[in-house]
């Protein structure tokens, strides 16, 4: 399935409808995988991701940290947002000092991790994959498979 989005109230509606299709699973984290070139919307995705799941605090690209962690409203399926960006990792070796398979085990954590690609070797099955793509006229178009 693909969507374009066209604005940001649109990147906003589609968010809400993903998280709406999310559930944890019964022994593991949810992982979501999104790639996309630089710029494609990937993060703009995950902080309306953020939103629809309550949280109010800023998010930001943790390009540089690697790793954020955002704790969820009460009455939300997940408990914690792990939001990871592996753009500048070589491979999965350098997920451990993050404590990724602790991460992985909780099934209270929907993980969403930019550039899956870099740390393949790494990770179990995702719960979705979503591509993003920038389009000439600045709208972007979601993939999902």
């Amino acid at each position: 399935m693909e969507k374009k989005i066209e604005d940001l109230e649109a990147l906003t509606e589609e968010a809400k409808r993903f998280v709406e299709t999310l559930a944890p699973a019964a022994n593991a984290a949810t992982l979501v995988a999104l790639s996309g070139e630089l710029g494609a919307g990937k993060t703009a995705f995950t902080k309306a991701v953020a939103r629809a799941l309550g949280v109010e605090e800023t998010v930001t690209s943790p390009t540089f940290v690697l790793e954020k962690i955002y704790l969820l409203p009460a009455k939300k399926p997940f408990k914690r947002l792990v939001h990871i960006d592996a753009y500048r990792l070589t491979s999965g070796a350098e997920l451990a000092p993050l404590g990724f398979d602790e991460l992985m085990k909780d099934p209270s954590n929907l993980v969403l991790l930019e550039w899956p690609e870099h740390v393949a070797d790494a990770l179990p099955a995702p719960a979705a994959r979503l591509s993003f793509t920038a389009l000439p006229d600045g709208s972007h178009k979601i993939s999902y498979g």
